[in-house]
């Protein structure tokens, strides 16, 4: 079912107000019939006093629109979420405004939109101040990206860069350890010290990082697999890593 205009569709109450949050402007929301209005009352004043067109639609109109996904009674259209410029990444490195020391995920070749929107879901959780994806090869942050990540693609910047081993090494020289997964790595991820400025690099299911990538890691780490199987999903993965970071960060507060 196409959406109004060709805008993306965000379905569900915590993506919509993670876009409102961010002060984004939809340009129209549809609000299933009955007593939603009232239960969503909050998000349609705010869409509204934004200029949004407000249309009471049936259930199954919305359902058909979300393809059986919950959207509990909300979608906002907008125009598509557009990643963050690579010089804005440098400017915020180079200026960083934080306590904490960076922790960036580096995604390279993650073209699946459900691992990438649960990918952005991991990141948003772990605290991460930034996504990083080459334009080539990586998912875009469609409508699905969007719903799977549960408005985490609204709260975590994502950067794309058009050389990915050539930012890897800018990140490098900004004082940023680069950590790759392998499942051939030497070290297992909890011998590893995460403490300082930290990207953490996940490659794609099956492939795993290309090769230019995999030499632009600083070090390279393995998750260990006491089972039969030898993967992970990368979102899986990501999440793991992620919180064996915050859990060295906060053990040294």
């Amino acid at each position: 079912m196409a959406t109004p205009n060709g805008l993306d569709s965000v379905f569900g109450v915590h993506a919509v107000k993670a876009m409102l949050e961010r002060g984004e402007s939809p340009h129209e929301m549809w609000v299933q019939e009955g007593d939603a209005g009232r239960r969503l009352a909050e998000l349609i004043d705010t869409a509204r006093s934004r200029g949004a067109r407000l249309k009471a639609v049936p259930r199954d109109e919305l359902d058909r629109l979300s393809q059986g996904a919950s959207h509990q009674g909300i979608i906002a259209f907008c125009p598509p979420l557009a990643p963050a410029s690579e010089e804005s990444l440098w400017l915020q490195l180079r200026a960083w405004p934080h306590d904490t020391p960076p922790l960036l995920l580096i995604l390279d070749g993650v073209t699946d939109v459900h691992n990438m929107g649960a990918c952005l879901r991991s990141a948003d959780a772990a605290g991460v101040h930034g996504v990083i994806m080459p334009k080539d090869r990586s998912a875009s942050l469609n409508a699905t990206v969007r719903k799977v990540a549960c408005g985490a693609a609204e709260s975590v910047p994502v950067y794309q860069v058009t050389n990915l081993a050539r930012a890897m090494e800018r990140l490098k020289e900004l004082g940023v350890w680069i950590t790759g997964t392998a499942g051939d790595a030497d070290h297992s991820l909890f011998e590893v010290d995460f403490s300082g400025p930290t990207a953490l690099v996940m490659g794609a299911e099956g492939k795993g990082m290309r090769r230019l990538t995999r030499e632009a890691c600083d070090r390279l780490v393995k998750l260990p697999m006491a089972g039969q199987v030898s993967s992970l999903n990368v979102s899986v993965a990501a999440g793991v890593c992620l919180f064996e970071v915050v859990r060295q960060r906060t053990s040294t507060l």
